[in-house]
């Protein structure tokens, strides 16, 4: 809105031309969300749901009476100051949407006196998965030359067509695997908010400077996304109000996200990734997240459906592992597990963009 607002205005005061920079812009929505969502998020402590504390979870009685489900509030902070800030597509636009309902229903799970349970969970997951799925293919598919999606891959020059069903079934994989796996990194005060935070820089960093950037883009043998600064714009301003609400979850933590909050910032994370056209990305943006929560899925997934035994001695998610095992502290979780990401980020996208 804004954006379009500095063209109209800027023939009466030039500075409103600042309006249509993206770098003002991704400034703006970024201090904007964290300074909204650090001031707002206390005022909705007495009305948001409160946490009842989680079964076979170290320390859960810590999280026990705390308000949850805070991402309600923040999520819904992002999809405005998106709509305010950032110049938005359809795809843009049916993208917020469906974040916020991804959060919806994780807020009305928080809000159910009891849990929805795993399969009406994963069954809302791979709905909202799917449509989104269908919404990028479609999107991207009319932005082509020749009406193809292509992805570029690691140790590969060229980009390589996709099939609609290949495109779709990745997506749908990549989308619920995001979901589900930030979802069970939220044991940790902090822990799935600072690791979210540094997947959303990473991703903004590389739509404003590299992907959205023609000569970077060339250089690397990349695809130019037209829309990366757009999709920047979006990506700092979930950060801000991330930020915010860390602030109030750093350990001991005040507040909760909950599902509401953690179910969006995957889903939210896993579009970015397909957006990219790289679907490997997700291994430098989430890798910890994917083994600290996903190893765990795949421990139930195996043994519930086929009687496959794995990792028996070793505790799922992983950060209680740590806790329990090795005796770390939530402070120690939190740092460790970040500098592991930040190693594997840096290293990721090296090799993604340098050994091509």
């Amino acid at each position: 809105m804004l954006y379009y607002f500095g063209a109209l205005l800027q023939q009466f005061f030039g500075p409103a031309r600042l309006l249509q920079s993206y770098t003002v812009l991704i400034t703006l929505a970024l201090y904007t969300g964290f300074i909204i969502a650090i001031r707002l998020l206390p005022h909705f402590y007495e009305k948001l749901p409160h946490d009842r504390g989680r079964e076979f979870t170290i320390a859960a009685e810590a999280s026990k009476g705390k308000p949850t489900g805070a991402g309600v509030v923040f999520i819904t902070i992002f999809v405005v100051i998106s709509f305010l800030f950032a110049p938005l597509s359809l795809l843009q636009c049916a993208t917020l949407a469906l974040t916020w309902l991804m959060m919806l229903t994780g807020y009305l799970d928080d809000k159910s006196v009891t849990s929805w349970g795993e399969y009406r969970k994963a069954l809302l997951d791979f709905v909202i998965s799917f449509a989104e799925a269908l919404v990028l293919y479609f999107a991207i598919s009319r932005t082509s030359d020749d009406g193809v999606v292509y992805f570029w891959l690691p140790f590969v020059t060229h980009p390589v067509a996709v099939h609609p069903v290949v495109y779709v079934v990745v997506c749908v994989v990549i989308l619920w695997g995001s979901i589900n796996t930030t979802n069970c990194t939220d044991g940790v005060d902090g822990l799935s908010g600072t690791l979210v935070l540094v997947a959303l820089l990473t991703l903004g960093a590389l739509f404003y400077f590299v992907l959205g950037h023609v000569d970077i883009a060339e250089y690397l043998l990349v695809p130019h996304l037209f829309s990366g600064a757009h999709w920047a714009v979006i990506t700092f301003a979930l950060a801000g109000t991330l930020m915010g609400y860390l602030w109030h979850n750093a350990y001991p933590s005040e507040v909760l996200m909950g599902d509401a909050g953690s179910r969006a910032l995957g889903f939210f994370i896993g579009v970015c990734v397909m957006v990219s056209g790289n679907p490997f990305l997700i291994l430098a943006t989430s890798t910890i997240m994917f083994v600290n929560g996903g190893m765990g899925l795949l421990k139930v997934a195996l043994l519930r459906f086929f009687h496959i035994h794995i990792f028996n001695n070793i505790r799922f998610p992983l950060h209680d592992e740590m806790r329990k095992k090795r005796g770390w502290s939530p402070t120690q979780v939190l740092i460790k597990f970040l500098i592991m990401q930040l190693l594997i980020t840096v290293a990721m996208l090296g090799i993604f963009f340098k050994v091509r």
